[in-house]
């Protein structure tokens, strides 16, 4: 298939500019719009395997066929693996873009030095309640936290053991479901999360046990050749602040006994 559309590539660019793109655009600015963004997501699970030019999967796509995903005739955000910004070939990837790639850090739920952040505990608890009902504001919906869990207590637990991964804290919230109705016990989230903590030690080696003691312990990643693996497995979340990223165990797998050994 690569090699049937490689020779049409710039012609298939064109005729996505010409005919699907300018079209767009024009309709949008006469309703007002500015104009269009797309965002391609979910490109950050890509592989990262080799291919036979010798370049890795990522690599591969967003550096050396960097060029032709950056001549869409409108504002794109493309997600990335994380492992680029970890690369030597981050510095290419900024010149085929023109830009920094910006990461998404995790909610912070609390600091570097072990204290609760209040202010990230929240945003993530109207992020909850607020699925629960949309529409209504955090004034008045968090008084409806115990029509959801056994007490606000719960929803707090639920919302630290997250880490402020925000896919991590709908799924433990999925599965709470799954068990029961609401309101969510704290008995029922505790069986979860001591699931969930099971499913992820499995993978984890001896090695990598003592790796994610020395990134609980320094807070950094830097120099592990397991980064992307322990990142991209949700071992370990990073987080950003006014000095730059640090990095922290899934409080999830803090709870197991083999990192407390």
């Amino acid at each position: 298939m690569r090699q049937y559309l490689e020779p049409r590539t710039n012609s298939i660019l064109e005729s996505i500019n010409q005919e699907l793109l300018k079209p767009a655009r024009e309709k949008l600015k006469q309703q007002g719009k500015k104009g269009l963004v797309v965002i391609v997501d979910n490109l950050d699970r890509i592989d990262n395997s080799i291919k036979p030019s010798g370049y890795y999967q990522p690599e591969y796509l967003f550096v050396e066929r960097g060029e032709q995903l950056n001549q869409l005739s409108c504002h794109v955000v493309y997600t990335i693996p994380l492992i680029l910004i970890f690369s030597n070939a981050l510095g290419r990837l900024t010149n085929r873009f023109g830009v920094d790639p910006k990461v998404l850090p995790m909610v912070p739920v609390q600091l570097q030095d072990g204290t609760r952040f209040t202010q990230g505990v929240t945003l993530l608890q109207q992020m909850v309640m607020a699925r629960a009902f949309p529409g209504v504001s955090w004034e008045q919906s968090q008084h409806l936290i115990t029509e959801v869990f056994d007490s606000p207590e719960t929803l707090e637990r639920l919302c630290l053991v997250s880490g402020g991964h925000l896919r991590n804290l709908l799924m433990i919230l999925f599965r709470c479901l799954q068990q029961e109705d609401p309101p969510i016990s704290r008995e029922c989230l505790n069986r979860v999360i001591k699931k969930r903590c099971n499913e992820l030690t499995l993978a984890i080696t001896a090695d990598e046990w003592e790796v994610l003691r020395e990134v609980t312990q320094g807070k950094t990643l830097r120099g592990h050749e397991k980064y992307d693996l322990l990142l991209r497995n949700m071992f370990v979340f990073e987080y950003r602040d006014e000095d730059g990223s640090w990095f922290d165990i899934n409080p999830i797998l803090a709870e197991a006994k083999e990192f407390r050994l």
